[in-house]
């Protein structure tokens, strides 16, 4: 047997301990070159049918540094991993050097070591990658709203990029495994169990603290929800849950613990007191890495939930529930518009599609609100399907919601205010004072801004328009604007020719004067595609993260090994039974995969719960689509891990 042969059979004889290392780098080199498949994917590259050009440009740029971010973090987690690995061999190392074995040749059979588990990731990486890319592509182009999907090619800069970046990364792994143990002495590595630990304590200080924080960064959250929209506050409410979250694994979690150990009935009832001991270790030593697996999970969980919320077409047409929208200013020729008015009605009617017309012309209150006459409120919202409204006398009106914030206002109002009186400023002459009806919440009139929208009836609203033109002396269409909405039930059956339709308006520009069309298809396509590339590098980073985060978990595991066997061997000789040894490892392996994965979830929760308050749009289904994907990813681990993790110890209790 030679070297080379020497070096494959330790990685095989050690399969148990590389296999999650070797999964790991393979799921990382599977992730990077499906980043790489969609980065030099030509659809991407050339752009999207229908997608603006800072679609283009933020897919190029957001995979860039999605394969960056991959590969910075896969180099800090491989080498973490081989180090823990490398951890529990040093006694095997210690023999290799009494046997014979010069520290070069030892750094040499790391080096192979390495390289031989980096080679077959990558070619396992990119295979898998290959045969599963053509259904990437086709949740992908689901997620970009791209009618024909995005066609397979064979990815030949993928693979090229893929392979020479991992290679260098194995080449420096390899070649830093040996300085992880270079500081080693032969007596240290033969004897490299751990000292005795003292046992873990915690400050009730600390613990309170923690509930506190987190308290107080929930309350923050939904103090910006409810409408304060205070970004100093919603940063300094993160911060504080997240490090709420720190002290809530450092300190409440081992001071939980130890006051139930104090609780003699429970501490030693049954199998509670290994349990129990055994537990405050675990959660001591595994503090950090929960941590981070909460707030890296709870980011994955609100980033994924959120674009998926963002980019639903529903969430859209409660913003702008107009197909096409079609605004000019008085300076504008009046020929202009009737032209381009008429070739939008032309369109719908050859594309068959019915449609009905409606607009209005705003008149100006000094306080920057809208005066909108009701006949054209009411045409809109019975096209919409909304209530239409009466007002029976002069000096009625009621206002309507411009926009979803303006919307959630009216809907905290309390509908025993009303009606109550109002004043008006038309003008430098004009004050009105209105007895204000409850508002209309539904958005018919959309805008911008936080700017009031008014309905009074067709008479007062005439009155106020001919006292604008004994003001000014001129025809108020000199300066009003008009809008002009056209309704259509099936938004969405407008893809096909809303683009050509905005580049036919686009090129028909007036000399003077203003005018702008919006179509809410191609709104809703440009706003999916952008939140389609977040949310494909959002996720597969999150799933990344995730993944490194239950690796750590199972590298943590494994690392005490020896000691767990051991400590159960004894045991095991005092009478403990196999079952009672499955539910004490079941119940330490449930805490150490679920409670950061709960923790996650909670906030998560509360993160979704003030997303609904701020856009009043069920989110339920897709957040639920978000947790029971990751729930069922750490299932699966856990099974796998509890399985092994417990067929390996059955094999040495006595």
């Amino acid at each position: 047997m030679n070297f080379r042969q020497f070096a494959i059979n330790n990685v095989v004889r050690n399969k148990r301990i590389y296999l999650a290392h070797f999964l790991s780098s393979t799921f990382s080199v599977m992730i990077f070159f499906i980043y790489a498949l969609l980065l030099f994917h030509p659809d991407l590259q050339d752009g999207l049918k229908g997608s603006s050009q800072t679609v283009t440009v933020l897919a190029n740029q957001g995979l860039m540094i999605a394969e960056i971010i991959i590969f910075i973090f896969s180099f800090l987690f491989l080498l973490y991993s081989v180090g823990s690995f490398l951890k529990t061999r040093k006694k095997e190392f210690g023999i290799f050097l009494i046997i014979g074995m010069t520290r070069k040749q030892m750094n040499r059979l790391l080096f192979m070591e390495n390289m031989c588990i980096g080679v077959a990731s990558i070619v396992a990486g990119i295979g898998l990658g290959l045969i599963f890319g053509k259904l990437v592509l086709l949740i992908c182009g689901s997620m970009l709203a791209v009618e024909n999907s995005l066609r397979f090619y064979f990815p030949l800069k993928g693979i090229l990029l893929t392979a020479g970046a991992f290679l260098l990364l194995f080449v420096v792994i390899a070649l830093s495994s040996s300085l992880l143990i270079r500081k080693g002495t032969l007596i240290e590595l033969v004897k490299s169990e751990e000292k005795p630990k003292p046992e873990p304590k915690a400050s009730p200080l600390l613990s309170l603290l923690s509930v506190v924080l987190i308290g107080g960064g929930y309350t923050g959250v939904f103090i910006f929800a409810w409408g304060s929209y205070i970004f100093p506050l919603l940063f300094g409410s993160v911060l504080s849950v997240i490090a709420g979250t720190y002290l809530l694994f450092t300190q409440l979690s081992v001071y939980v613990i130890r006051a139930l150990k104090k609780k003699e009935g429970l501490f030693y009832r049954k199998t509670n007191l290994l349990f129990l001991s055994e537990l405050t270790y675990r959660m001591k030593d595994n503090a950090v890495m929960f941590f981070m697996v909460s707030v890296i999970s709870a980011s994955a969980f609100t980033g994924i939930g959120s674009m998926l919320t963002i980019g639903d077409p529903r969430l859209s047409s409660m913003t702008n529930p107009y197909a096409f929208t079609y605004t000019n200013s008085g300076f504008t020729d009046s020929a202009v518009v009737d032209r381009q008015i008429q070739k939008i009605e032309e369109t719908l009617v050859n594309r068959e599609v019915s449609y009905v017309k409606g607009s209005y012309q705003p008149l100006y209150e000094n306080n920057n609100n809208y005066i909108i006459k009701l006949s054209s409120y009411n045409r809109l919202a019975k096209a919409l399907g909304y209530e239409e409204r009466v007002l029976d006398r002069n000096d009625l009106a009621f206002n309507t919601a411009p926009n979803i914030t303006a919307r959630n206002k009216l809907l905290d109002t309390k509908k025993d205010s009303y009606p109550y009186s109002a004043d008006l400023y038309v003008g430098e002459q004009q004050h009105l004072q209105m007895q204000m009806l409850p508002p209309a919440t539904d958005i018919v009139i959309p805008m911008e801004g936080e700017a009031g929208v008014y309905v009074v009836s067709d008479d007062l609203y005439s009155k106020i328009r001919e006292a604008y033109i004994a003001e000014i002396k001129m025809d108020v269409d000199f300066y009003s604007d008009q809008t002009t909405f056209f309704v259509v039930k099936d938004w969405m059956s407008t893809r096909s020719f809303a683009s050509e339709l905005l580049d036919t308006i686009e090129k028909d520009r007036p000399e003077k004067g203003y005018v702008q069309f919006t179509s809410l298809v191609v709104d809703w396509l440009n706003n999916k595609q952008t939140n389609g590339i977040i949310l494909i590098v959002s996720g597969l980073i999150g799933i990344v993260f995730f993944t490194f985060a239950a690796s750590f978990t199972y590298f943590r595991l494994y690392a005490d090994l020896e000691r767990d066997e051991a400590q159960y061997r004894m045991i095991g000789k005092m009478g403990l039974s196999r079952p009672e040894l499955r539910k004490i490892v079941t119940r330490q392996l449930v805490l150490m995969f679920f409670l950061p994965l709960l923790v996650a979830l909670i906030h998560s929760t509360v993160a979704f719960t003030a997303l609904y308050q701020m856009v009043q749009f069920s989110i339920l289904d897709d957040s639920l689509g978000v947790f029971m994907v990751f729930v069922t990813m750490q299932l699966i681990f856990f099974a796998i891990v509890r399985w092994r993790y417990l067929r390996h110890m059955y094999s040495k209790l006595v």
